[in-house]
């Protein structure tokens, strides 16, 4: 009996150590001790004693003398390891290599430190920042009239142009030095999102110069002769400039690109000079139809050695002026209905000098990489801006409407149907919206964060997506019919642009997210891939050896962290305290789950994983929502966790965690080993999977926070267009929001009278109803008042445009 209790107590020590990560000179201290009280306190024979005490012995060790170990297992495990490893291509490894491990690091490791987190500091605009944004970003959006940018110019009008030129709104990241505004992240972020709440052909005006182009790549790459002519340039809008990247083969896959430069003897500025001769064809590019230089990405190609052995050099980036020879630019494409400038461009034996390269010819083929690494930063920027421009305005927008628009004499926000959709709204845009400010905190820290960037891009722009599809759910006809009136069809319209570009979402979630982010962000498996490439054998084996069996500790540590967490709910983490302790005791109980599932598919599909979409999107799902819940945690915190924002929090927490669990159990349900899958089931939900989506009553606290002027509201809303003047349509359904709320009372007095029949019943208006009681003293002049103005904001709100149908007309067609 006692034999069996010490057995026990050895298990226990061994999870409780393994659960610790101990380390292995205390793990063999312990497991010492536990013996030695084996030895001591049981009747076991001699011979079981000396079994146990030499298993000991030669474990032990096998792990402190490295030769044996190395000759006896590392070496054939290596073997086996380069044998079944995936294949990557070159631009599969640059794409590897850019961009740094910020927070996501901590998810992959499986015990995330929350106090680390909330201890990051909140990012802050400075004084001039804030007065850019305060001055010219709105007098900007004051500017901005969408629907005639949209339906009558198919273009900024040229004040608008001249506007963006001469306040440097192309030169946001341009360094002072160069006359530009040298703005941190979080300003260009916060002038993308105010400007897209207004238009978002305007938005994508701007953010395309100060994203992923010429500039970025000038600034991070190019020459001091290059920096010197063009930064100045671009600054003052003198220079217009686009990136063409995307070509009718070369979408996501920017291997199959079929634009070649050679490099040649040719004519250029009439002598002859050593370049490249270049053939392309682009589309898709953003302000290609009036770009002045392009920034050209293409396949470079020296088949006769001009500069070196090497014939096929890679992809490379140069700039090409508009008027060059054999340039083709101009024509337009037409993106959903948005008219930014967008266009094809086709080069035909255009030839270029080999200073066009961005950096020079040092840089010849390193263009992919100098891509994804500019990249690695701005895929968090303009896109994410995009969505939650739209979002903040929607959400601001439609708590409003819901309150002001009545159907069957009440405010439709009272209906349950449309509480359900409000609270959607509002969870996603906070999640939205602090997914992106935890992120571009990251940058202005320093980071170029390649996986933060993805998974805010995919996510932000899908739940945009969402969201504009549920503002015009409540809208109704109010949204589908456009017009200087509709303040969302824009949005509703756009949706998918953001959606496409800088990497499709599809492709971002199923190969990008957990793709990248296993191999740059596990512990592990990057130091293993890079062991078994290492040339040198004495050295691969070494370093093979230290990352194996470090990999497997943590294996087996999570195996034990993962079940013991999930049988406490996560009660035995250690996290800040709180209101949301709960909520981060569950998040670190899912991390762990996280890093087990991905050890565990990387040891079922091995180097196939790469191919296994359905399974490595799942796990890119998973690590997402933990990215967002730890952005939850840490905006409720930088915002000194208000009271009234809890509903918003606990909504979009608990949505978080629904998504987790259903995603697990969608991996594991899906597993080809079903006796495994049933077992980790067991590991990960001993006591069933008890998250649902948030509550009625919860939405229900939610929604009534956006159908009134509540501080929640604002708070979500900051960063938008609100200024009360004529032209912005958000002052102007404030302004009814007031009136309306302030009236409600005074119309149940008014509806009091009708139904006690002070009042005759067959008077339909409101106003008519309420002068007949203001004249039989029910309600007094100041309340009719009020409720007539209520009525006529209330109107001015719910009002549609039409047209005459000459108006509608293309002015290209005759009109009869």
């Amino acid at each position: 009996m006692t034999g069996w209790i010490v057995f026990f107590v050895i298990i226990f020590s061994f999870s409780i150590l393994a659960y610790q990560r101990a380390s292995f000179s205390v793990s063999a201290l312990s497991y010492a001790i536990l013996l030695l009280l084996f030895t001591r306190l049981t009747d076991a024979s001699t011979f079981t004693l000396i079994l146990l005490w030499l298993i000991f012995a030669i474990i032990v060790g096998f792990f402190l003398i490295n030769k044996p170990r190395y000759f006896l297992l590392t070496k054939h495990i290596l073997k086996f390891y380069q044998k079944s490893k995936p294949s990557m291509s070159r631009t599969e490894r640059e794409a590897l290599n850019a961009g740094t491990i910020g927070w996501e690091g901590e998810l992959f490791k499986g015990y995330p430190n929350w106090h680390d987190l909330l201890n990051l500091p909140k990012a802050q605009l400075t004084e001039e920042e804030e007065a850019f944004i305060a001055g010219p970003v709105e007098t900007l959006c004051q500017m901005i009239n969408d629907w005639d940018i949209t339906h009558n110019r198919a273009d900024l009008p040229p004040a608008l142009w001249q506007f963006l030129k001469d306040q440097g709104f192309f030169a946001l990241i341009i360094p002072k030095k160069y006359g530009g505004k040298a703005f941190s992240a979080l300003a260009h972020s916060q002038i993308l999102i105010k400007v897209y709440g207004k238009s978002t052909t305007v938005g994508s005006t701007i953010a395309v110069p100060n994203s992923l182009g010429p500039a970025e790549l000038l600034l991070h790459y190019g020459t001091d002769q290059q920096k010197e002519y063009y930064l100045p340039r671009l600054a003052r809008g003198d220079e217009m400039p686009c990136f063409a990247l995307t070509g009718p083969e070369a979408g996501s896959d920017a291997g199959a690109m079929t634009d070649k430069g050679i490099i040649c003897w040719g004519e250029y500025a009439g002598e002859t000079t050593l370049g490249i001769r270049l053939n392309w064809n682009k589309r898709y590019i953003t302000l290609a139809p009036i770009a002045t230089v392009i920034g050209l990405a293409f396949k470079l190609y020296d088949p006769d050695h001009l500069i070196g052995q090497q014939e096929y050099l890679g992809i490379t980036c140069a700039l090409i002026p508009r008027e060059t020879p054999g340039v083709s630019i101009g024509r337009r494409h037409f993106p959903c209905n948005i008219v930014f400038q967008n266009g094809p461009t086709e080069g035909k034996d255009v030839f270029i000098p080999l200073e066009s390269i961005i950096g020079g010819l040092p840089m010849a083929g390193q263009g992919w990489r100098m891509l994804m690494e500019c990249l690695a930063a701005g895929r968090a920027i303009s896109l994410p801006a995009s969505a939650i421009g739209g979002s903040k305005v929607l959400a601001y927008a439609t708590g409003a409407y819901a309150r002001i628009r009545h159907q069957f004499n009440l405010p439709i926000g009272y209906f349950e149907g449309v509480e359900e959709v409000l609270a959607r709204m509002i969870g996603r845009t906070y999640i939205m919206d602090a997914t992106r400010r935890f992120t571009v905190e990251q940058i202005d820290a320093g980071e170029k964060p390649a996986l933060a960037s993805a998974i805010t891009k995919y996510h932000v722009t899908e739940l945009g997506r969402m969201v504009a599809n549920d503002a015009m759910d409540i809208h109704g006809g109010k949204g589908i019919c456009l017009g200087p009136k509709n303040y969302l069809g824009r949005f509703f319209q756009s949706a998918p642009i953001a959606i496409t570009v800088e990497g499709a979402n599809i492709l971002t979630r199923n190969m990008i997210i957990f793709g990248q982010g296993v191999m740059r962000c596990h512990p592990f498996v990057f130091a293993e891939f890079e062991a078994a490439h290492n040339p040198d054998p004495k050295q691969s084996i070494r370093q093979f050896d230290k990352a194996f069996w470090g990999h497997l500790g943590f294996i087996i540590s999570h195996f034990f962290r993962t079940f013991l967490l999930s049988l406490t709910g996560g009660r035995l983490a250690s996290t800040p305290h709180g209101k949301l302790k709960r909520y981060y005791q569950q998040a670190t109980r899912f991390s762990s789950a996280f890093a087990l599932l991905t050890d565990i598919a990387m040891m079922i599909f091995g180097g196939a994983l790469k191919r296994k979409e359905y399974v490595s999107a799942r796990l890119g799902d998973i690590v997402s929502y933990l990215y967002l819940l730890s952005a939850i945690f840490k905006k409720y915190k930088d915002e000194e966790e208000p009271q009234e924002d809890l509903p918003i929090v606990r909504w979009s927490c608990l949505y978080c965690f629904y998504q987790i669990q259903q995603t697990i159990d969608a991996l594991l349900k899906n597993l080809p080993n079903k006796f495994l899958s049933v077992f980790l089931q067991f590991i990960i939900f001993p006591w069933g999977k008890k998250f649902n989506l948030p509550s009625d009553k919860l939405g229900h606290q939610v929604a009534q926070l956006f159908t009134a002027p509540t501080s929640s509201r604002s708070r979500l809303a900051k960063g938008a267009f609100l200024t009360a003047d004529p032209s912005n349509v958000l002052a102007l359904i404030e302004d009814a929001l007031i009136k309306v709320i302030e009236a409600e009372p005074l119309e149940k007095i008014v509806k009091k009278a009708v139904k006690e029949q002070k009042i005759p019943n067959d008077i339909l208006t409101l106003i008519e109803q309420a002068t007949i009681a203001c004249q039989q003293k029910i309600i007094t002049d100041d309340q009719l008042k009020k409720i007539i103005a209520a009525e006529k904001a209330r109107n001015l709100v719910i009002a549609v445009d039409d047209f005459d149908p000459l108006e509608l007309t293309h002015p290209t067609v005759e009109k009869k």
